[in-house]
This record gives structure tokens, C-alpha cells and sequence, in this order.
């Protein structure tokens, strides 16, 4: 079928829904809910034979539900309705919700049902459960939609439903003097990524996101117990609450101690042992070890990572070299693995061409690190989504385990025409050729686990179900692989003689001069798109790429 999606942005959900119902042989494509007429106007030129809308902000106009048939996928159980819908079910407890896919109607989320799937909740973020069961059941939900329509002989079920208000920042608030360390998490998970909770720091207003549970400090409930990294430590009645990134009136969201300096005369709550992480409480990088295998995770907000936050991975992973190991497992964090650079501390820097050009610096550091590794087999367990220069980290590993379901953006030139470093111009031509690498880095849409596989980028799609028991047994194997001293002698040689035909340094340069064009030539589109994307601007028209409709060559169909 040739389908229509109308959407707020190109989210996770919406990434996810394009490539699967793609290979399922549809023809889709993209316009963003601008206006009225600009839908109209897409309708118009594309002809649907059906419209999805995956992620809406407000209500399709009846001019075009009244003509086609448009299914939205509402995050919300059969009979669920109104907005807020998932941080309702966060922020109550509920231990099970789920997806439902209904025919738009003038009543929102009141039409015909087409199909749902349900799924247990887990006590995280909104955004963590957004992009894993939801977007997984709304997957399942969409397919199954799809599929009645194309049989045509589905009638969909009218359900009675119940509305509910949109949750304000009155529902959300936070009484630190009285709830307790599970109900404040509960406000700020259902609150994250959009629009966090409103409290104060320091005496200044503000919104708080990135929540963690800490079981051992204790204070005043509402004080401040201290600091760690970029984090701040604030007392409940029964315990405290890490909080990791703040978003100051009129300001940028940015990593706590980053958003108040003020943080900086707080103590520093160090834990003993480098990296390794005790229960319950909050630290951004850890380390493991089990079976001769060292597991490093970093888990950095929405995968951005930072320039001091390279340079402390980079730390990490040297030591982790030195420990007595015969793998080293790259784990990520449990959203996304990696999306490079930290555009939000950049864009918040006294000079962000500076800053830039630190953060892709320090990110090239670490890249160099895993490349230079000569001790240890590297894997990178990618478990969570990646993009951008992320992508490229990983694949600096000797080994890439990435999970099925999880969404990948090797590209940068949506960014700007960002030319992009992390060796890529040296790690993408062996795998995929010199043919396969120009596409990938013009394609500019995303890239599913089974596919990085196909084309040859990544090694190995492993099942979702036992992902994190999966990495840990494969890593074993090698560690306890009879061949492992051979297979460190071809790492090393095949290292030098990559490095005797043209030498790191050399990609890395030839790299960086494009990128240094990028953050301080006379093209400002890198800082425009920078801006446009950490202030979260509306959008005003639809990519080229993604509005297959708008192309010169599209052709009305017949």
C-alpha cells in the first residue's frame, strides 16, 4: 500500500514504524503536522491508500480523516483516553499498559478500534519505556492494522472509553518534605524527556529530569546533600534522589551541575572503588568484571556524550586495559549505546565553534583507544538506539553485537552537513565498500540492527528477549576460546599494517579538517541545525528525504 504518515517529528516510534512497514514492501511517506493545509496539500499530492499518524501533538482536521482512512496510535490501553496517557500510567503505578491503534475520528482517540497489545511496566523513565514496550507494541499493533486493512473485511470495534485531563505541572509537583523517594521518582519518570517537573534549586526556578534512586545517604528531606560528576543528591523522608539534568528558565537542558555551578561548593560524594558501582545509587560510568570479562557500561543521558564525559570514558577504558581481562564489553547505556557529540553543552559553551571542536576531540580520543587496544578483544554490546558519530564509536570494537529492535542513525548531514569524524572514512569502506559507504552516509534514514548486519557494518543481531545473558555468554566464549592468543597476534598485525599503509593520525586529520570547516567556516548550517534541534523548534516543513511526495520527480499515480 502506499501509506501517509502525518507526525509530529521523526521520533523513535515513527523511525521504527517507516523502516519495518518498508521492507514489508509499503510505500511510505513522510509529512510533519505543520498545518492544516500542509497536510491537505500532502494527501493531495501523494493519493494514501492509508494515513498512520505514529506521534501527534493535536487532532487530524476532518477534511482529510473525513476522505481517508487514518489510523492513530495512541499510547494507551483500549478505552484510554485524552492526552498524558503514558505519564499517567508512570507517574499512578500501573503495572501494565499498552498500545491502541484507533481510526481518527472528531472526538480524539474516541474511534473505532483497529488493533491494541498491552505490556508490563517497568518503574523508568517515560522516554526508556516510550522507546522500548511501547514502541515495540505499537509495532505489533500497527502491523496488525495494516494487515485488516488490506484484507478489507475487518470491521473495527467501537469501545466506550474514558477520558482524562492533561496532567499539569500541579500534578506533578513535588512535596519533598513528606513523599518519598519512590513517589518523587515516579513524578520525575513520568515527566522525563518532556516536560519535566518544575521545582527550585539554589532558589532559582527550574524543571528536573534524569532521576536515579539513592538507598544510603540521608538528610533534611529537600536538602542538598552533594554532588557527584555532573549529578546532585537531594534528601526524601526516606532516603534521596539523584537528579542529573536540570532545564533553567529560558535556558538549554543541561547536566546538573553544569545548569548551577553553584553545585561546585557542594561536597563531592565520591564512591571508593573507581568505576565499579555499588546498588542504589547514581554514577554515569561502571565497571564489572565476571569470567575473565570486563564489562565497562556509561550510562549518559539521551547518548549524548560530552567532552569531559569522553575524556572520563577514555580514562576508564585505558584502565579497564590494564586489568587482568581477555575481553572488554562496551556496554552503553539502557536507552541508547551512543549518539556522539553532546550538542546541548555546546550549544550552551561561551564559544560553541570551541566546544565543538573539544567534543569531537575527545570523542576521536576514545575512538583511537578502542582502535589502539592490543591487550583485550573489544565488543561493543549495542543494546540501545545510536546515531551519528555513535555508530562509528562502536565499530571501532572488534566486535558489534547490536540488539533486534534497536534503531540506528549512521549519518551526520542531518546535522548540518556535518562531515563527521570517529574514523569512520577508515572503518566504514572494509566493511560495506567505498560505494556502500557514500550511500549509507547520503542515505540520511535510519538503519535497523538486521540491516547493519546485512550490509556488513555490524557482526551479529541478537534477540531482544536475553540480550544482556546473550553478550555475557558470547563474551565468555571468547575470553575462554582456545584461539585467543592467536586471535590477539592478528589484531596486532593486521593494526600495523593498516597503520604502515596510511596511519591513524592521517584518517583522523584528514577528518578533522572537514570538521573544523563544519564549526568554523563560513557555512553556518551546522550551528543553524545545532540551534534549531537543542531549542526544540517547531518545524516549519518536512525533509526532502522523508516527504517522498515533495520530490520533482514524484509522480501522481494513476
Amino acid at each position: 500500500m502506499r501509506i501517509l504518515f502525518i507526525t509530529h517529528s521523526f521520533n523513535s516510534l515513527t523511525q521504527r514504524l517507516h523502516y519495518e512497514l518498508t521492507v514489508r514492501g509499503h510505500e511510505i511517506s513522510i509529512e510533519f503536522d505543520i498545518a492544516d493545509s500542509v497536510s491537505e496539500e500532502a494527501v493531495s499530492l501523494f493519493r494514501p491508500d492509508l494515513i498512520i499518524a505514529p506521534f501527534l501533538k493535536r487532532a487530524i482536521p476532518e477534511s482529510i480523516w473525513s476522505r481517508y482512512l487514518c489510523l492513530v496510535v495512541h499510547p494507551g490501553i483500549v478505552g484510554d483516553r485524552g492526552p498524558s496517557a503514558l505519564d499517567w500510567a508512570i507517574q499512578g503505578g500501573l503495572k501494565e499498559w499498552g498500545v491502541t491503534v484507533l481510526q481518527a475520528e472528531a472526538e480524539m482517540d474516541a474511534g473505532p478500534v483497529w488493533a491494541s497489545a498491552r505490556f508490563p511496566m517497568r518503574p523508568v523513565r517515560k522516554a526508556s519505556i516510550y522507546r522500548n514496550e511501547v514502541t515495540e507494541a505499537a509495532l505489533q499493533a500497527v502491523l496488525t492494522a495494516v494487515e485488516r486493512k488490506s484484507a478489507a473485511d475487518f470491521l473495527p470495534e467501537r469501545v466506550p472509553g474514558q477520558a482524562h485531563a492533561l496532567m499539569r505541572q500541579a500534578d506533578r509537583a513535588i512535596a519533598w518534605s513528606t513523599e518519598s523517594s519512590e513517589a518523587i521518582i515516579a513524578k520525575l519518570n513520568a515527566a522525563d524527556g518532556f516536560p519535566g517537573v518544575v521545582d527550585e534549586l539554589f532558589g532559582q526556578p527550574c524543571h528536573l529530569f534524569d532521576a536515579w534512586p539513592e538507598s544510603e545517604l540521608k538528610g533534611a528531606p529537600g536538602s542538598l546533600l552533594g554532588r557527584r560528576e555532573t549529578a546532585i543528591c537531594r534528601a526524601t523522608v526516606d532516603g534521596a534522589v539523584w537528579i542529573g539534568h536540570v532545564k533553567r528558565q529560558g535556558g538549554l537542558k543541561l547536566p546538573a551541575t553544569m545548569a548551577f555551578p553553584e553545585a561546585y561548593a557542594l561536597p563531592e560524594l565520591s564512591l571508593a572503588d573507581c568505576w565499579k558501582t555499588p546498588a542504589q545509587t547514581w554514577q554515569d560510568i561502571a565497571y564489572e568484571e565476571v569470567a575473565g570479562v570486563g564489562f565497562l557500561s556509561f550510562e549518559f543521558y539521551n547518548g549524548a556524550m560530552s567532552t569531559v564525559q569522553c575524556r572520563r570514558l577514555t580514562e576508564a577504558f585505558l584502565w579497564a586495559t590494564g586489568r587482568p581481562t581477555k575481553v572488554i564489553v562496551l556496554r552503553g547505556g539502557s536507552d541508547f549505546w551512543s549518539n556522539g557529540i553532546h550538542l546541548n553543552t555546546i550549544e550552551a559553551a561561551e564559544s560553541p565553534s570551541d566546544e565543538s571542536w573539544a567534543n569531537i576531540s575527545a570523542i576521536d580520543d576514545l575512538a583511537e583507544a578502542i582502535l589502539r587496544c592490543e591487550t583485550q578483544l573489544t565488543v561493543a554490546a549495542v543494546g540501545g538506539n545510536a546515531g551519528a558519530g555513535g555508530c562509528f564509536l562502536a565499530r571501532a570494537a572488534d566486535f558489534v553485537w547490536v540488539r533486534d529492535g534497536v534503531v540506528l542513525n549512521p549519518h551526520y548531514k542531518n546535522m548540518g552537513n556535518l562531515f563527521g569524524s570517529e574514523f569512520w572514512t577508515y572503518l566504514l569502506p572494509p566493511r560495506v565498500g567505498e560505494e556502500g559507504a557514500r550511500a549509507i552516509m547520503r542515505h540520511r534514514l535510519p538503519m535497523s540492527a538486521k540491516e547493519a548486519v546485512e550490509l556488513g557494518f555490524y557482526d551479529a543481531c541478537l534477540p531482544a528477549p536475553g540480550f544482556t545473558v546473550d553478550i555475557a555468554r558470547r563474551a565468555a566464549e571468547l575470553a575462554a576460546a582456545p584461539d585467543l592468543a592467536e586471535r590477539l597476534v592478528a589484531k596486532q598485525a593486521k593494526r600495523q599494517a593498516d597503520e604502515a599503509i596510511k596511519p591513524l593520525s592521517a584518517y583522523r586529520d584528514e577528518e578533522l579538517k572537514e570538521m573544523r570547516r563544519n564549526f568554523y567556516g563560513f557555512d553556518p548550517s551546522y550551528h543553524v541545525a545545532r540551534y534549531h534541534f537543542v531549542s526544540r523548534s517547531a518545524h516549519s516543513w518536512t525533509p526532502r528525504h522523508l516527504a517522498r511526495h515533495r520530490d520533482l520527480d514524484w509522480k501522481i499515480p494513476e
